[in-house]
């Protein structure tokens, strides 16, 4: 079974920002389910996210929708988390869905046991470890720090192909 991990930006990233009913949120969420479909038929079945605000919650929202379908009723979700606790300062509706996320999961790994930095890029690195590919919602603006950024750059280190959704465009590409 093929694995996918997914990595993207937080909706602080985007025009959009939290609203999920702009045209902009919807057609990126569109275009992941298209990916989504897409790795399906390259034989993925195991997807990794992050567990994080923005795409990681979109993705797996959306893969959850997919698994309903028959076609795609047997894919894996699996969340990874930074450390416990790590959205105790979400608003409670996305909080709601990040435990709706964990119910529903095959499953749920907790990669950190405390709430610091090295937590997150140790649950990335996880993720990219523990796939066969990583799909990333990303533009390549090296003048922006982020946890995405360093995920790719890794996912590059360690030979692994990358699906590139750029995040205003929804433009697909791929790594060399």
């Amino acid at each position: 079974m093929y694995t996918c991990a997914i990595t993207g930006h937080r909706p602080t990233r985007f025009a959009f920002k939290y609203q999920e009913t702009d045209s902009r949120c919807k057609r990126l969420k569109n275009r992941l389910r298209e990916q989504f479909i897409f790795l399906y038929t390259q034989g993925v079945r195991r997807f990794l996210v992050g567990g994080a605000l923005g795409v990681d919650q979109w993705s797996g929202e959306t893969l959850l929708k997919l698994q309903l379908e028959q076609e795609y009723h047997n894919l894996e979700l699996v969340v990874a988390l930074p450390f416990q606790g790590h959205d105790k300062r979400w608003d409670e509706r996305s909080r709601e869905r990040l435990s709706f996320l964990l119910q529903h999961s095959t499953e749920t790994i907790v990669v950190g046991d405390k709430a610091w930095r090295d937590s997150f890029i140790k649950r990335n690195r996880y993720m990219v470890d523990h796939a066969d590919c990583l799909l990333a919602v990303y533009d390549n603006d090296r003048s922006l720090r982020s946890g995405t950024g360093a995920t790719v750059h890794y996912a590059e280190k360690q030979g692994k192909p990358i699906i590139f959704v750029h995040p205003d465009t929804t433009d697909v590409t791929h790594s060399k």
